[in-house]
């Protein structure tokens, strides 16, 4: 845990922005298809949960460091298209949601997929989360100390 703070404790002012901006945009595609961000696009027939406004912002932000700290990387970070949508299936109106809507029917989205919701939300950010400090521990371990990087060779 100290090598994931130390790496992002290092971080430059623009991958910093990069963060802010990427959050910023998580938020956005996770809280419009929810209702979360009221728009004439999306009709929600079921209230919006308490819980669902701490889940967005949580989630808003671990999306948008996990895209900062995969800057340079080679591998894509399909994490963040996971948490995102557990996201939105997990805050999303039980009736909207078209697969479960399928699955389940009207009476099964309500009586056993509305529960379940919490603890998508909460694996969402367990994904996010672990996803976010693998990568800020690879990224710490990866790191050139800066007497080795200016010293001689030999």
């Amino acid at each position: 845990m100290r090598t994931a703070m130390g790496a992002l404790c290092a971080w430059t002012p623009r991958r910093l922005a990069v963060a802010g901006g990427a959050a910023a945009a998580a938020a956005v595609v996770t809280g419009i298809p929810t209702d979360l961000i009221d728009t004439p696009l999306v009709g929600r027939p079921v209230a919006i949960t308490v819980w669902s406004y701490s889940l967005w912002a949580v989630t808003s932000v671990l999306i948008g460091l996990l895209v900062a700290a995969s800057l340079g990387s080679r591998e894509p970070s399909r994490t963040v298209a996971g948490g995102g949508i557990l996201t939105i299936f997990a805050m999303g109106c039980p009736l909207c949601n078209k697969p479960i809507l399928l699955l389940l029917g009207t009476a099964g989205a309500l009586e056993v997929w509305a529960p379940l919701q919490p603890a998508v939300g909460a694996l969402a950010v367990a994904l996010l989360g672990a996803a976010l400090l693998l990568r800020l521990r690879r990224s710490a371990a990866c790191r050139v100390a800066p007497s080795a990087a200016g010293a001689p060779p030999g």
